[in-house]
C-alpha cells in the first residue's frame, strides 16, 4: 500500500489532547489512531451517493392501522 504525508494544522488544543486520550486507551499512537479514523473516514459512502440510493428505492406504503399495530407489537 503506497502512503503519503498529511499535515494538518491549526487543530485545537483541548482537541488533540482528546485525541491523545482516546488512542492511549486503545493502546495507539496518535498516529495510528489518526490512521484508522482517516481510513474509516474514507470507506464511508458520500453523502450524496446515500440519498441517491435512498431516492431510488421505492416507496413504502403503510397506513394508520400498520402504525397502530407497530405500535401494539412494541416495534417503533
Amino acid at each position: 500500500m503506497e502512503t503519503t504525508v498529511v499535515q494538518v494544522r491549526d487543530v485545537p488544543v483541548a482537541v488533540v489532547a482528546t485525541l491523545k486520550a482516546r488512542a492511549d486507551a486503545r493502546g495507539e499512537s496518535l498516529a495510528a489512531f489518526l490512521r484508522h479514523l482517516l481510513a474509516q473516514e474514507a470507506s464511508l459512502p458520500a453523502i450524496e451517493d446515500v440519498m441517491k440510493g435512498i431516492e431510488a428505492r421505492e416507496p413504502i406504503h403503510y397506513a394508520a392501522e400498520d402504525l397502530r399495530a407497530f405500535r401494539e407489537d412494541g416495534r417503533r
